[in-house]
């Protein structure tokens, strides 16, 4: 599969734009309940509703971008491996995906005034840190990885 990706013309740039497509909509999701939990965005909806609205758009958009990042991690897995930015994103991803599958969920769901105001704001600070640290080292790795 690599060979074929390394060979190809068009496979590798369809598949990367297709990735970009994906990343793009799973943090667009992510970032709508941010800003909500941070307290801007639509604030006229609960945050529990907004949760419930992105939960699908996460789930597929996270499965494309798992379809379609797959196939480029190997065409240069080797090169990758050794890449201190891709460990650190593989990192930040790994604490991003469980952040955000316990705690932020949790809080997303959670009944509006039933935690102190203070929470759901940390929460999204630190959701949206942790997604924007994968996606930017995600770009570094282009040019230093």
């Amino acid at each position: 599969m690599s060979q074929a990706y390394r060979e190809s013309l068009y496979l590798f740039a369809l598949t990367q734009s297709l990735h970009l497509v994906a990343v793009t909509t799973f943090f667009g999701a992510i970032l709508i309940g941010d800003l909500r939990l941070l307290g801007w965005g639509p604030v006229a909806q609960s945050r529990a509703g907004i949760a419930r609205s992105a939960q699908s758009v996460l789930l597929w958009a996270g499965l494309a971008v798992l379809v379609t990042g797959i196939p480029q991690f190997t065409t240069h897995a080797l090169t990758y491996q050794r890449s201190p930015i891709f460990v650190f994103k593989m990192c930040l991803l790994a604490a991003a995906l469980a952040f955000t599958a316990t705690l932020r969920q949790r809080v997303a769901a959670a009944d509006e005034g039933r935690l102190p105001s203070w929470v759901p704001r940390a929460v999204g600070a630190v959701s949206l840190a942790l997604w924007m640290g994968v996606t930017i080292s995600g770009r570094l790795i282009t040019f230093f990885g």
